[in-house]
This record gives C-alpha cells, sequence and structure tokens, in this order.
C-alpha cells in the first residue's frame, strides 16, 4: 500500500492528528508513516496503530506521496531541514504543513524551496477532537492543498484560514488559551473549597459550569455578554460576584496575558 501521510513527530500533538484521521478514515493506517527518535515510542505507535514508523526523516519524506506534517519543537526544525536539504529536489513533492509554533512561512519556504507549505497553528483540545486550528498557506499552495489541509484539522476540531500576520495572535489566544482556562477552572474550584464544598465536588462544579457555559453559547449563538447579563440579576449574587472580578482586574488580566503570548510568539518567531 502506498504511504500517503507522513508524520515527522510521533509526540502528543502527532498521535492526535494520527489517531483522529485514521479513525475518521481519512487515511488507512497503511498508507501513514511516522518518522519518531524515540525507540519506544516508535514500537508503541506501530503496536497501537498498525502504522510503518522509522527513524529516518530522509526515508519518510521520500515514501509519502500526498502529506508530510511536521510536528516536533521548534527548536530542532533546522536541523530537520538540513538533513532533508538533500532530497527535497524530489519530483513529486509532498505538501508539507507545519505545525511549529514561532517558525515563519519564509523560513518553511527557505527550507524547502519550490514546495507547497501550509502553516498550522492547533491546540491541545485536538487529542480529543475538540481543537481550534488556524491555517496559513505559503505561496505554492492551491485550493486542492487548501482543501486537504482543512480536513486534516477538521478531523480534530474547528478550522480557520487567516493571514500570517496573525498568526503570533492566535498563538496567544487559542493556542495558549486551554491553559488560561485550565487556571481559570482551578480558581473556580478552589473559591468553592473556600465557601466550603468538598474539593471533589467543587472540581466537578467548576469543570461542568465552564463546560456548560461553552456549549450553551456554541449552540444558542449568543454574546457571552448577553449571556452574562441573563444570569445577573439586580442586587444579586452574580453581580456581587462580578464586582469583585472587576475590582480584581479579571478581565485586563485575561486580555493582557493574550497580549503576552502573542508577543513571546513574536520573539520565538525573530
Amino acid at each position: 500500500m502506498t504511504i500517503k501521510l507522513g508524520l515527522i513527530g510521533g509526540g502528543i500533538m502527532g498521535e492526535a492528528l494520527l489517531s483522529r484521521l485514521t479513525t475518521a478514515g481519512l487515511y488507512q493506517t497503511s498508507e501513514v508513516m511516522v518518522s519518531e527518535v524515540q525507540p519506544s515510542r516508535r514500537n508503541y505507535l506501530q503496536q497501537q496503530y498498525g502504522i510503518a514508523v522509522t527513524a529516518d526523516n530522509c526515508l519518510l519524506f521520500t515514501q509519502a506521496k500526498e502529506v508530510v506534517i511536521l510536528a516536533v519543537k521548534p527548536q530542532i526544525f533546522s536541523a530537520i531541514a538540513q538533513e532533508l536539504a538533500d532530497i527535497i529536489t524530489i519530483e513529486h513533492p509532498p505538501l508539507v504543513i507545519s505545525i511549529l509554533a514561532g517558525v515563519p512561512l519564509s523560513q518553511l519556504e527557505a527550507a524547502f524551496p519550490q514546495i507547497p507549505v501550509i502553516r498550522a497553528m492547533p491546540n491541545t483540545p485536538a487529542t480529543v477532537g475538540a481543537g481550534m486550528t488556524a491555517l496559513c498557506c505559503g505561496a505554492y499552495t492551491n485550493p486542492m492543498h487548501q482543501e486537504t489541509a482543512r480536513q486534516i484539522f477538521a478531523a480534530v476540531g474547528e478550522v480557520v484560514e487567516i493571514s500570517e500576520s496573525l498568526i503570533d495572535a492566535v498563538t496567544g489566544l487559542s493556542g495558549s488559551g486551554p491553559a488560561y482556562v485550565a487556571v481559570m477552572i482551578e480558581a473556580l474550584a478552589d473559591g468553592g473549597v473556600a465557601a466550603g464544598l468538598p474539593r471533589t465536588v467543587a472540581n466537578h462544579l467548576a469543570l461542568q459550569t465552564v463546560l456548560g457555559t461553552a456549549v450553551l453559547l456554541q449552540e444558542r449563538k449568543i454574546h457571552p455578554a448577553e449571556l452574562k447579563d441573563q444570569v445577573t440579576s439586580p442586587g444579586g449574587t452574580t453581580i456581587a460576584g462580578i464586582v469583585q472580578l472587576e475590582r480584581a482586574g479579571f478581565r485586563s488580566a485575561i486580555i493582557e496575558a493574550v497580549k503576552a503570548a502573542t508577543e513571546r510568539a513574536q520573539e520565538l518567531g525573530n
């Protein structure tokens, strides 16, 4: 069977894509190869999914006929690009999709000259099929390449297409956002404990409250401010809590967190 999809990197995000894409039937396991440096990880992926594995990135790049996804740490991109430099002139190169934070299209296209490249920024909820991915396309891509990338990341959640000038802002918001939400859930639970709830009950209440609120906003397609107003009755408990959030600068803290993460992504890209 022909290898259609290659993954350079078999870590958490690489496995998430592998699992969802094969489960959805977008690729058969016999059509997938993963390149991974750690022998124990290679063995696990091979046994768990029945895919081809290798430690040779060059072999993977020449075998994958349709797509190669770069799913490694951005710090080792230069080493991988140097490793692939001698073989990227193959006659029919695959579409290259990078999920490397901070590595711009200019750097990717310098490493893969005249090859279609798409830069993607998924987030960790992709591991459970609830991710948010932003895509930006390079100079040599066409609508078919865009659709291929969209189908791949639609298997792990929602997809938007943006200009690359906005990718760092995406990193600051949806890329880092799960951590902000996790901190908020933890704080909600701590507040419940401070008010006298048992820890397990407080954790359950906090998690389901955040999950339910997100689903409600999505299903009813209403602005968050509208839901806040619906819950906030005059002189009631909710407005008392919101007053404290405003005094503590909660809204401003979230805004500044997104801005700080965006600036850090820009620094990494430079």
